[in-house]
Formats: C-alpha cells, structure tokens, sequence
C-alpha cells in the first residue's frame, strides 16, 4: 500500500493539480465558483483529493476514475486513519464524497465508492464550563446603583447586560444579537429566539434580568422601538457577534477568570448548571433548542463528574 504523506501546507502547486482527472479539477471550480464555499473550504478539498489521487497512484498507476470502486475507498480508510486526526479524517472523506456524487451526477462513474463507509467515531470531548462560583463572580463583575442611573454609564450596564442575558437565556451568541424587543414578552420574561435553522423556541430569562433589560431601554437608549436591537453600541446599531466575544474576554479580565471562555461556554455553564440542579434533560433540550437529546446528554457526563466529586468528599465510606 502507498503511504499516505501528510503535508505541512495545504498543497497549491499547479504540478500537483495537474495531475488530477479532469473531472476533479471541474468539482473543485465547481465548489469555488458556482457552491462559492470559502477560500479556506476549497483550499481543504483541494488538499484532500490531491492526496488521496497521489495516494491512488502510489499504488496503482494505471487505475481509471472510473474503476476507483469500493476497495480502493476501502483501502485508503485504512491507510488515512494512521496517519490522520479524526476530524480531519472526515473532512477529507467528505470531500471525496462530494468528488463522486459530482461524477455521477455528469454520468462519469456508476458509483460513489464513499457512500456510507463507516468511519471512527469522533471523541467526544468534555465541554468546558465556569462553575456557579465562578459565574456569580462574573456577574457582579459590576454593581450599578439602578436608584442613580444618571451615573450610570452606558457601556458598562449594556455590557453587563450582555452577560446575564447570554448566561439567563442560555443562548448562542448569533441568537443574543439578533433579539429585538419585538422578541420580548414582558409579562411572561421570556425570549423568543431564532435559532440554528431558522427553528425558533421560547427561552425564559426571569424577572430580574427583563427588568434590566427594561431600565436599559428606558432610561439609557435613545431608540427603543418595537423592531429596535435590545443590544447596541453608541450609535444606536446592532452589536456584532464579534464585540460580544471582545466584551466577554474584557468583562472575565476584570472578575480574575480566565479570558478563553467563549460566549458557547456561558452556553455549556447554562446547561451543566441547570442539570446539576435536577432539571430534567428533555426540557435542557427544549431550552437549549437542540434537535437531538444526543447533542444535550454530553451534558450529564458533566454532571455525574459533579456527583461522583459530592460522593468522594462527602461519604464517610467514600
């Protein structure tokens, strides 16, 4: 069998893509120009079918696009899985998954020999989360005076506001920005979020964060209309996903946490907390407005960590 080099860079080289069947060189124009995937993408694809023809010859020179069957397919798993990381293991199978169904669809080959091969399983890897400690703390990184709100300053209460609305909801950070106050039920306190989808869910966020919400709309924006972002800058515009990211890292700085928490992390603390306090996993998956219980379970993993911790310190027999 060819061994299958991995390369530093992602391989440009005219050489090297000139050595691709025709039909590979119209999928990759394909993706670019017409599919319009990203840069990035495309320059992944590439790589992937450049390698995996450079492989092929390796080990039979004379072999035709369309005699590449399920043995090669086959083959190649083997050999890739030494030498690649699993996720990138799936990238480059995706693309020449895609090659095939390409070539099939322009009547160049029969069949897609990397239809339904089964790969590893990905590793699941823990969430990373902040403790109930460590989110109080984030939380009251600020103490404002509601009482004197002329000395309140604008960017302080909405940055704060960012975070309990993020970690009250327990909402992806494309869904934060994207809140109106159109979205807002004010009696019930509770969101009305458009997720991953288009998929919409109502996400209850208590009365003490809507009634921050309401004293920031009252008393430091200038314009609050039904249609009006709840989260703005100066100017009046809509925050991007971008300064929410930069305003959580400044707001960790200054509570003494570490600053690689993400916006999804505020997420996962969400999720672990509300499980860590006996809510039931089909209504975090409601709330968190995942389509499979699967994508939630991985929380309770965090959970019977939790509990196994509470047993060991606190059992007499432990």
């Amino acid at each position: 069998m060819g061994k299958i080099e991995v390369a530093d860079s992602f391989v440009k080289t005219s050489d090297e893509s000139a050595n691709l069947p025709e039909i590979a060189v119209q999928y990759l124009e394909f993706i670019s120009k017409e599919r319009r995937l990203s840069v990035y993408t495309s320059r992944n694809y590439r790589h992937s079918i450049i390698l995996f023809f450079k492989w092929l010859s390796g080990i039979n020179q004379n072999i035709t696009f369309q005699n590449i069957g399920r043995m090669e397919a086959r083959s190649y798993l083997v050999e890739a899985q030494r030498s690649l990381a699993r996720t990138t293991l799936r990238n480059h199978f995706s693309a020449l998954k895609g090659l095939f169904r390409f070539a099939q669809q322009r009547k160049i080959c029969g069949s897609n020999p990397f239809a339904n091969l089964t790969l590893p399983k990905l590793e699941k890897s823990l969430p990373n989360f902040l403790s109930e400690k460590q989110t109080k703390s984030l939380l009251q990184s600020s103490n404002f005076d509601a009482a004197s709100h002329s000395k309140t300053e604008f960017i302080q209460f909405r940055d704060l506001l960012i975070l309990k609305i993020l970690y009250a909801g327990g909402l992806r950070v494309s869904e934060l920005v994207s809140l109106d106050y159109s979205d807002i039920d004010f009696t019930k306190a509770t969101l009305r979020v458009s997720g991953k989808g288009g998929k919409e869910r109502i996400a209850p966020i208590g009365s003490s964060v809507m009634q921050d919400i309401i004293f920031f709309r009252d008393n430091l924006c200038t314009i609050s209309s039904c249609n009006s972002p709840i989260l703005i800058n100066r100017a009046g515009k809509r925050l991007s996903v971008r300064s929410v990211q930069l305003i959580l890292k400044k707001k960790l700085r200054q509570a003494g946490l570490p600053d690689d928490i993400s916006p999804h992390k505020v997420r996962h603390s969400y999720a672990t907390h509300l499980l860590d306090r006996g809510a039931d996993l089909r209504a975090v998956q409601d709330l968190l407005g995942h389509a499979s219980l699967s994508t939630t379970q991985i929380y309770t993993h965090l959970s019977v960590a939790k509990l196994k911790e509470t047993h060991k310190t606190a059992h007499p027999r432990s």
